[in-house]
């Protein structure tokens, strides 16, 4: 038996990392579970998130995140670099060695480094981009992290594809507490926007040494073969997309910055981040099952395309009616959560949340290119759809942070949605019109509720706010399910539901062969 390069381990042992063979065996039953797994994780940390977001929004003021935001815009898209896709291959790829990782672990290694002295060496640039001194230590302490999270890239990868859910909900769960412990002591003690800064040390440092106590397996020297070759080509089609996406995606923080400042970053970046958070909670934990188990799927296309609707058809009904209901009570949201110095926040807050709606479905769709092996369909697309972002936020810069807000959300649902769901259906299992049959009767039955909701606060327009949200959810939710009962679609999604908790309570051994109304 040999060792790797830093480990303790006997490489018999790591061997467990590699190989998935075992998890095909009751794959309906691991998924579920750790979809129940994450998702009950995610609501910790949702729990946690909002917390946080109170206590900080108090201490801090607008320009504090407006200057953090400017920079993140910048370390944002570096930070793209010191991954290149790899993790997504060693997550995808049906086999692996310990060579083949040790090799990427190396490579994510130097680029992370790379990725670092850039940040250093454009600190002063940024500041005089922006024409705020400040900035240019937060650029230097920002490149600093990239090395940190740099050391875990491959450790996560590798526990993601064995579908390592617990043990990834406490990485996740224990580095958001410390990164707010952190943040929260500072901008008591007055550290203002450096605050913000050093708490993001503290998440990476924490899920660092978190990941490697849960993945033991060590890397070894480097080797090159063709293997490693192919999922440096994977992910370089993958990092392609991820840089043209994130540079069309982040425009709008680069331009309002530039040209308005930080208050008006700082309104925008918290409508962003506000509309994000509850959302978040569903695509990260259910991102994290759905690649796994998809990619275990590839060779079974119509299992792979049912499995992949049944994913879909629940995250659109869990989504979709609490994103209406978070559009109808912005204003008290804002109010409760952020505090009355936030208030502009929310009308950029309703209108980001119309495309709040349909965000889960476009992060699902990611899913399919990621797990068919299509990153170079992912990066063509993206030179179609990077500059029609770009466009529509130009056109709404003239009228501050909530013109780009109604122009980007325009434009991603009149023009991009279609566009990429129609690209997506032209190959592989899942067909453009697989996404209209699933998502319509959800997204109808929601908007029968918003409107129900709508009605009731014009009739009740005095009503205490945290009273006025519970009514407002109860609403949307009672008449979204009346609207789906009405629709045979809608009937046989919720019929479904029994069957999903089966799995879950491992009644059921595999998430396909009962997948029957799709």
């Amino acid at each position: 038996m040999t060792r790797g390069g830093f480990g303790s381990e006997p490489a018999v042992k790591e061997d467990r990392y590699f190989d998935t063979d075992h998890l095909k065996l009751g794959l309906g039953t691991r998924t579920a579970r750790g979809g129940a797994v994450t998702i009950i994780s995610q609501g910790l940390k949702f729990v946690v998130s909002m917390a946080g977001t109170i206590f900080l929004a108090r201490l801090l003021t607008p320009p504090d995140y407006g200057l953090v935001g400017m920079v993140a815009v910048v370390t944002g898209f570096v930070s793209i670099y010191k991954d290149l896709g790899l993790a997504a291959a060693t997550i995808q790829s049906p086999r692996i060695t310990a060579a083949q990782i040790s090799t990427l672990f190396w490579l994510n290694i130097a680029l992370s480094v790379a990725v670092a002295l850039v940040c250093i060496s454009i600190a002063p640039a940024v500041s005089w981009f922006y024409g705020e001194q400040r900035l240019t230590w937060i650029t230097i302490v920002g490149g600093i992290g990239f090395i940190i999270s740099g050391l875990s890239i491959q450790h996560e990868a590798l526990l993601r594809r064995q579908m390592r859910f617990v043990a990834l909900s406490a990485i996740s769960i224990a580095a958001m507490l410390a990164g707010y412990i952190v943040g929260i002591g500072l901008a008591w003690k007055g550290y203002q926007y450096r605050a913000l800064v050093i708490s993001q040390l503290a998440v990476l440092s924490t899920s660092t040494i978190a990941t490697w106590f849960a993945c033991r397996w060590r890397p070894g020297l480097p080797r090159w073969d063709k293997d490693v070759r192919s999922m440096i080509k994977f992910g370089g089609y993958f990092t392609g997309f991820s840089t043209i996406n994130y540079f069309s995606r982040n425009f709008d923080n680069l331009l309002i910055g530039r040209v308005w400042g930080a208050f008006q970053l700082g309104l925008y970046g918290k409508a962003y981040q506000l509309m994000m958070l509850p959302i978040d909670q569903i695509n990260e934990p259910i991102t994290s099952v759905a690649v796994p188990s998809l990619s275990r799927l590839t060779s079974h296309p119509e299992d792979y395309r049912r499995a992949f609707l049944r994913m879909l058809e629940k995250i659109a009904l869990v989504t979709m009616p609490g994103v209406a209901a978070m559009i109808v009570t912005s204003d008290w949201i804002v109010t409760l959560v952020l505090g009355p110095q936030w208030t502009a926040v929310a009308p950029i807050f309703v209108v980001l949340g119309i495309s709040g709606l349909f965000q889960p479905v476009m992060n699902a769709a990611g899913w399919l290119f990621i797990t068919q092996g299509r990153t170079s369909d992912l990066f063509k697309l993206s030179w179609v759809t990077g500059p029609i972002t770009v466009l529509s936020i130009v056109v709404g810069l003239h009228w501050q942070a909530i013109g780009v807000a109604i122009a980007y959300v325009s434009v991603r649902l009149c023009v991009i949605d279609p566009i990429v769901y129609w690209y997506l259906g032209r190959r592989g299992p899942v067909r453009t019109m697989d996404f209209y049959r699933t998502i319509l009767p959800i997204a109808s039955a929601s908007l029968c509720g918003l409107a129900a909701a709508f009605a009731f606060r014009r009739l009740q327009p005095q009503i205490a706010p945290l009273f006025g949200i519970a009514l407002c959810f109860l609403i949307i939710g009672t008449v979204t399910l009346l609207a789906l009962l009405m629709m045979p679609s809608g009937r046989r999604a919720l019929q479904d539901i029994p069957t999903s908790i089966a799995l879950l309570r491992g009644k059921r051994d595999d998430i396909v062969p009962h997948i029957t109304h799709l």
